[in-house]
């Protein structure tokens, strides 16, 4: 049985992806923060929607729960560690978790910086260096994967979220160059790239541009509609399977359209 490692997992589309990996088989560590983050201005996920995703991946035997930051090195290095010690070894790492807060590219202060690239790359960053090692203790041929979720805001700059664009911009960067260095060890490395998907996240976003509600972003998409998380889930499921060997280094776009013209 394959296992993954899922950081964000306790909502959205962290939270879809789990349920539809733990569907296909895996064996999975759940890592979030579950606790707000002053830096923020929305609510983050709590201790028990992260207790949900686990009892609804399978409970024990088959999903294990972390609680920590993608900020903090140790957190993430106890989750790989988790998955080696509970279920003998990694073969994916999903990194999901990300953060968003708006501001004129201008006038973006020190603070809101550190956070957007402390999270949304440098814990895309810290995942790498723990999986990928672990990965490459599994015995050859290899089939580990990397995923990374960025944004539409990694291939289009996006008004007042400067700080934000630049850090999922620099995630495809980052793991292309992974995919470069990991082609001959069996281990492929993407991004998804989701356009406006109905999650709390979307709702900090409508916040950023002053909209009383989020069905507004649904007009930037060719497909006049939001996303469902489990559509972003399911292009990231598709990723972890043996299908999806023939990828690595792509930019999968689920963006309903968004960066089609």
């Amino acid at each position: 049985m394959s296992v993954a490692v899922v950081t964000g997992a306790a909502r959205g589309i962290g939270a879809a992806t789990a349920r539809l990996l733990a569907r296909d088989g895996w064996q999975l560590v759940l890592l979030d923060r579950c606790e707000d983050d002053p830096s923020l201005s929305y609510p983050l996920a709590r201790p028990e929607q992260l207790a949900g995703i686990i009892e609804a991946c399978g409970g024990e035997g088959r999903a294990v729960g972390i609680t920590g930051d993608v900020r903090d090195r140790a957190a993430v290095e106890a989750a790989v560690a988790a998955a080696e010690e509970a279920f003998g070894g990694l073969d994916a790492a999903v990194a999901v978790a990300g953060a968003i807060a708006g501001s004129p590219a201008t006038a973006v202060g020190d603070a809101l910086w550190d956070t957007m690239l402390s999270v949304n790359l440098l814990g895309v960053r810290r995942l790498a260096e723990a999986a990928v090692p672990a990965m490459l203790r599994r015995d050859p041929p290899r089939h580990g994967r990397f995923v990374a979720v960025a944004s539409a805001a990694a291939v289009v700059g996006l008004p007042r979220l400067a700080a934000y664009s630049a850090a999922k911009h620099a995630v495809v960067g980052y793991t292309r160059s992974l995919a470069a260095e990991l082609g001959d060890e069996g281990i492929t490395a993407n991004v998804v790239a989701p356009g406006s998907t109905r999650t709390d996240a979307l709702r900090a976003s409508a916040g950023v541009y002053g909209l009383p509600d989020v069905e507004e972003f649904a007009q930037h998409h060719l497909s006049r509609r939001l996303l469902e998380p489990e559509e972003v889930g399911e292009a990231i499921a598709f990723l972890l399977r043996p299908a999806s060997s023939g990828m690595t280094g792509a930019v999968v776009p689920v963006d309903g359209g968004f960066t089609a013209r």
